[in-house]
């Protein structure tokens, strides 16, 4: 447990002297002494020059040694595959995107070879090699029923629907895999460096092209019985058609209906020009129009409200295209809608993650997970 709180310390403080590890600890400067000399042989901790300037010899300095675990993070869309590298301190090494707009339906093969050439670039660029991954997290639309291991809710993605998913694409790569739902991931960038910190319950509303969200209640992610809790895209609402399955709406990821053709980015786009914005080829330049804004955020209180009355969270984060075009006009009309319904009220924030939420989040997820492993010093 010692070794544990001290090298949780290292990674959030960063480097800190034996005395300072001490006081933080609140460990005798014998114990701490033996403790950091255990976490240096063990090679998870490293010195890092020394603190002068002050009476007394100078004390050394201790940091978390960054070549103790590296980890891959990645994120998929609809046009390709982004990984990120980083090493245990949660240092990016390396990044590669690369493109899968025109991989076939009937290719599969195809989609683990992207996202392996996705993390060979990301390798390369940081100078890592395969076999040093302590594992990968893979942000992904749709989420895995955990009865059939197959990816759900997202027909827009061919070639991800195969019954071991997670076992090829670990077998092609050669590294433990964990696939979560890209706005679950999301919802973990926010709470560990945007705008949920400090918060246990709360829901996260992605609005993009893709609409969906993320439930966080005490602390934890809440997935559902096949992982499809907070897919709220398909959800029914007036003045939208119903979600159905079939043929003509097998590639849209809102199966053709529901909340995400109300306030989705194409639709947007489509309601400036339905309001005689024929230049409106943006959701930005949409959403600079009173009217359309004004629309938007009728549409979004109303799904919301539906969220709100079944979770009950304390905070609402809106993410995605359209809110950060919407930006702060949007977000309080948003709220100016709540006002005088019978549900209650969250307190509503948007996004503060800078770069893309999902890579950030699958990024902490994989860094969690192999700390948690390498930083387990009890064996």
């Amino acid at each position: 447990m010692n070794d544990r709180a001290a090298l949780d310390l290292l990674v959030s403080r960063g480097p800190l002297t034996r005395t300072r590890v001490g006081e933080l600890t609140g460990l005798s400067k014998p114990t701490a002494s033996q403790l950091l000399a255990r976490l240096e042989a063990a090679g998870l901790v490293r010195t890092t020059g020394s603190v002068t300037g002050r009476p007394g010899p100078s004390a050394r300095l201790y940091e978390i040694n960054p070549e103790a675990a590296q980890v891959a993070a990645l994120a998929v869309d609809q046009g390709g595959v982004t990984a990120a590298v980083a090493d245990i301190t949660g240092q990016v090494l390396g990044e590669e995107r690369v493109d899968t707009g025109a991989v076939a339906e009937d290719l599969p093969d195809r989609m683990a070879e992207a996202v392996a050439r996705a993390v060979d670039g990301a390798l390369a660029k940081g100078r890592v090699r395969r076999e040093q991954l302590h594992g990968m997290v893979i942000g992904t639309p749709g989420a895995l029923d955990p009865q059939t291991g197959r990816l759900r809710y997202a027909p827009h993605l061919p070639g991800w629907h195969a019954r071991a998913l997670q076992q090829e694409l670990a077998q092609v790569l050669g590294t433990p895999v964990t696939i979560e739902n890209d706005v679950n991931l999301a919802a973990v960038a926010e709470r560990y460096d945007g705008a949920a910190q400090g918060v246990d319950d709360f829901v996260l509303v992605w609005v993009d092209e893709g609409v969906g969200a993320a439930i966080v209640l005490g602390g934890q992610l809440r997935r559902g019985a096949t992982g499809g809790a907070g897919e709220i895209g398909y959800m029914p609402l007036p003045g939208a058609p119903l979600a159905r399955g079939g043929d003509r709406s097998a590639a849209r990821p809102d199966a053709g209906g529901g909340f995400q053709r109300l306030v989705g980015s194409p639709s947007v786009i489509e309601l400036a020009r339905q309001y005689g914005a024929t230049k409106a080829h943006t959701v930005e330049a949409a959403l600079a129009r009173d009217d359309v804004r004004e629309e938007v955020a009728r549409r979004l209180a109303t799904g919301l409200a539906a969220v709100v009355a079944v979770v009950d969270p304390r905070l609402v984060v809106l993410s995605g295209k359209v809110p950060q075009a919407g930006g702060e006009a949007l977000r309080a009309l948003v709220e100016a809608e709540f006002t005088g319904l019978a549900l209650p009220r969250p307190e509503l924030r948007l996004s503060e993650i800078v770069g893309d939420p999902v890579l950030t989040g699958a990024l902490r997820t994989a860094l969690a997970d192999a700390r948690h492993a390498v930083f387990d010093t009890s064996g």
